[in-house]
């Protein structure tokens, strides 16, 4: 597999790609045409937050699997476009948390202290003891707004050093925000409140210019710390309130536009401290985020669960080797359902007994609908398959009994027209061996794999051999046989693995006589 970094990370990442086996292609300089040559053929794109991954670039790579940001921050890239191309996007949001919280903790002792001005004045030779006059934070109130993975870590430090916290945050519960010590309140009141404010949200439609001239106006002898992403914050209003007194300072690493550029007002203000965007800037967290990026792109060649995608299941990697069997398993009943009902789907549903109705199934139910949309020829796996589902006004529904009648797991695909329903029934035996043992409510024993054909016809004598007869007539070899009935004399199912595909002419044949109701040929591999 071929992986392009367009950014530069840590070697450690890259030498991670390099011992799985794959080839690393680091292009630093590319952007437009050059950027959608340079992807035309890769397997995988690595970015930091310089590239831009547009709809037009993943139009531009067919081959893409995954597209890995070595950092957490995502707006760079196109995640609805993805998606739509079957394409995972994957960040690292752990890798440099700690480094990210520690730099908004040292941002608000700095300015807290007025550290920055008081080093620059001596520098200069000025003692200027008595200019400044900090605050100290024991005691204070701590406004954070957005209680993810930083914001949590920030409120650990500054709590264990005796601030009070209070939090706006939609997404999280309350008892969460307990565990951590913090109060959550609603936006107004927590800057009424807040002696500090530190921002820790993404950018979104949502958030952007959250905090303007009257949010700011609300903070009167405060502090506005944002080591999170800039266009949170009005930046013009921001350094108009610390000039004109109404904030104490404030302190920042991002900005909405960067570099920043020379005219912005935030440079012009001595009581506003700026940093270039260092926060996950520790030679730990860079390592992290890189290997971790890598560790991420190199599951997905593998096909097993990226922990940290955005657009796709994902899920606990100790539980993957318990749930692993059952993707490929559920994919595989997807495929041969769709194929017997053979005709437009309207809902799927998948049903879980068992030992696996205690697993976290999301992988293994997308895996079900691109078992089922596969046959369909639409370019599907388990990253699109649910959108695939939504956009085609399919149903998809999921359930879970604890209970399994002879099985100690069963995984069942339904899919139906509305009018008719196909359901197939999997489990596995001892050694993760796969067996389809229910279709359309006849209780077989089949092998899944390759090619098969499902015959339905009257439960007398001489019907097998007359089936096997034509099979042989037509070229086509039975692998294996698989025989199932309702009631002696009624009607019976059989599953024969073939060798070879049973041609129109066979099943029609097969067909005309009035034993057989029906016939289906099943493809698994195309």
């Amino acid at each position: 597999m071929k992986v392009l970094v367009t950014d530069p990370i840590a070697d450690a990442g890259l030498d991670v790609i390099r011992d799985a086996g794959h080839e690393v292609v680091t292009d630093y300089e590319s952007e437009g045409e050059e950027l959608l040559e340079a992807v035309a053929d890769a397997n995988a794109l690595i970015v930091r937050s310089g590239t831009e991954v547009t709809r037009e670039v993943l139009e531009a790579a067919p081959d893409l699997v995954i597209v890995g940001r070595a950092g957490i921050g995502v707006d760079n890239i196109d995640i609805d476009a993805a998606t739509d191309h079957g394409v995972i996007v994957a960040n690292a949001p752990e890798g440099n948390v700690r480094a990210a919280a520690e730099h908004t903790v040292a941002m608000t002792f700095a300015t807290a202290r007025s550290i920055p001005q008081a080093h620059v004045r001596l520098k200069d030779g000025e003692w200027a003891k008595g200019a400044f006059l900090g605050t100290e934070l024991n005691g204070k109130t701590l406004g954070i707004v957005g209680l993810g993975r930083v914001g949590q870590e920030v409120a650990k430090k500054l709590d264990s050093l005796g601030m009070d916290l209070v939090a706006f945050d939609p997404y999280i519960s309350e008892e969460r925000a307990e565990q951590l010590g913090a109060e959550l309140a609603e936006l107004d009141e927590v800057l009424d409140t807040a002696d500090v404010l530190t921002i820790h949200t993404p950018l979104t439609p949502e958030t952007e210019d959250m905090i303007g001239e009257a949010e700011l106006a609300q903070m009167e002898g405060g502090y506005v710390v944002n080591c999170a992403r800039g266009g949170i914050i009005d930046e013009a209003a921001l350094a108009d309130a610390v000039e004109d007194g109404i904030l104490a300072g404030a302190a920042l690493d991002v900005f909405a536009e960067e570099p920043l550029p020379e005219d912005s007002p935030l440079l012009d203000v001595e009581d506003v401290i700026v940093t270039p965007h260092l926060g996950a800037s520790t030679e730990a967290a860079q390592e992290n985020v890189a290997v971790s990026t890598a560790e991420q792109v190199v599951a997905a060649f593998n096909e097993e669960p990226v922990m940290n995608a955005l657009n796709a299941p994902s899920m606990d990697e100790s539980a993957f080797p318990r749930v692993e069997p059952y993707i490929h398993l559920a994919e595989t009943a997807g495929k041969i359902a769709v194929q017997l009902l053979d005709s437009r789907v309207e809902s799927v549903e998948v049903n879980y007994e068992g030992d696996i109705a205690e697993e976290d199934i999301e992988i293994v139910t997308a895996s079900a609908l691109k078992g089922v949309f596969k046959p369909l020829e639409w370019q599907v796996n388990a990253v699109n398959a649910p959108r695939i589902a939504e956009e085609r006004g399919i149903d998809v529904t999921e359930s879970k009994r604890r209970q399994a009648e002879d099985f100690q797991s069963l995984v069942t695909v339904t899919v139906s027209d509305g009018e008719t329903e196909i359901a197939v029934c999997g489990t596995l035996f001892a050694g993760d061996d796969p067996r389809i043992v229910r279709v359309d409510g006849y209780r077989v024993d089949a092998i899944p794999g390759g090619k098969m054909m499902v015959a339905r016809n009257t439960d007398e004598p001489g019907v097998i051999g007359h089936i096997g007869s034509v099979m042989g007539e037509f070229g086509v070899n039975i692998a294996g046989m698989f025989n199932a009935r309702e009631v002696h004399g009624g009607e019976a199912l059989t599953v024969y693995n073939v060798d070879q595909e049973v041609p129109d002419e066979a099943r029609e044949k097969l067909e005309s006589d009035e034993r057989i109701i029906e016939t289906k040929y099943i493809s698994l591999n195309g």
